[in-house]
């Protein structure tokens, strides 16, 4: 998505806004640095990020004393963006709190871009993404398609799991099945369930997939995600979003990214800007490869500046007349690139 252009009262408000970041920052590394000169921070140990509240995190321990206890820790000003997942080093202080001191190696980050177009981290160290659809409301290739892009680009391995099974009929059934096996021929693992029928319990076929891992899940609003994350984490307060039976579609809930232990066993981070992120972040080069059977046709074009929206020679094209690649799926990378296009032409205008 290209930046929006910021008129002098929002570049006013913008610096001032980073000055007083800056401010806080400066008094908050005073009050760190004062309570190590005087001997009130206990040792280095690891910690987990299990949740983000502006300046403060939620950080649990992971070895010594501390293993299991959750500290209000503030963050040393040297470094980089924290999100919920990471794995810290960390020091117990006064009062409970503690201090951040470094941020371990990450797995990998997952990012979506903000109201102007810069790329916020949301979370870290994710073992999958779990793609929910629904039988209603009815699934769209392109959306899906989306969201597997940015799991490509990330590195985050992606599982499509479709829900609200009970809501199969023979009116939907042979376009859900065409749906979910071009996914599966291209490597993609698909679950079926129904969170209706499992009932306060988390169904088998969940059950399996985030058990002993570290899950997100996203989809569009409808699809049931809330539903399947209250039967896994009962205790806690998320409220399920209700759907409208006019319109199908679903409301946010939670409000801050944070990480839940499982009962069965593994970790699942949860936010709803997370469930749902778009794409306008990217360029055309990682939405190629973000398709897989795309990938390997890369460079292969007659002309070096081809498009891939009908140029001649293009490799894409002669791939998909051959049958290597659907023709939903070159329908899907042909909308999504017009669209960043789209996107990127307005900018330019508001220039």
């Amino acid at each position: 998505m290209a930046k929006r252009r910021l008129n002098k009262q929002q570049q006013f408000r913008i610096r001032k806004i980073q000055q007083e970041r800056a401010a806080r920052a400066a008094r908050k590394e005073k009050a760190v640095q004062e309570q190590a000169e005087a001997g009130e921070l206990g040792p280095e140990q690891e910690g987990l990020v299990i949740a983000h509240y502006g300046q403060q995190l939620d950080v649990e321990g992971l070895e010594g004393d501390h293993a299991g206890t959750v500290v209000r820790c503030f963050v040393r000003a040297n470094i980089d963006s924290l999100v919920t997942g990471d794995r810290v080093i960390w020091r117990p202080g006064r009062n409970d709190s503690g201090v951040i001191v470094a941020r371990c190696d990450r797995q990998n980050l997952l990012q979506r871009p903000d109201n102007f177009g810069a790329l916020k981290p949301v979370a870290a160290n994710i073992d999958h993404i779990i793609l929910v659809l629904a039988a209603e409301p009815e699934p769209h290739d392109n959306l899906i398609d989306r969201y597997l892009v940015a799991s490509e680009i990330t590195d985050i391995p992606a599982v499509i799991l479709l829900n609200k099974t009970d809501l199969i009929t023979d009116r939907n059934r042979a376009d859900i099945d065409a749906l979910l096996g071009r996914y599966e021929a291209l490597g993609y693992q698909v679950v079926r369930t129904s969170a209706a029928e499992s009932g306060d319990r988390p169904s088998p076929e969940v059950e399996a997939l985030v058990k002993d891992q570290t899950s997100v899940f996203v989809g569009q609003s409808g699809v049931g995600k809330s539903s399947i994350i209250q039967t896994l984490i009962p205790d806690e307060a998320i409220r399920v979003g209700a759907v409208s039976e006019s319109t199908g579609k679903g409301v946010h809930t939670t409000t801050t990214a944070k990480l839940f232990h499982l009962p069965i066993g593994g970790d699942l981070i949860d936010s709803p800007g997370i469930r749902e992120f778009g794409l306008w972040h990217m360029n055309p080069q990682e939405i190629e490869y973000g398709f897989r059977e795309i990938r390997d046709e890369i460079g292969h074009c007659k002309f070096r500046n081809c498009r891939h929206l009908g140029d001649p020679g293009c490799a894409i094209d002669a791939a998909a007349e051959a049958g290597k690649i659907s023709p939903e799926r070159l329908k899907s990378f042909h909308r999504i690139l017009q669209d960043m296009a789209e996107q990127q032409a307005r900018g330019l205008k508001l220039d």
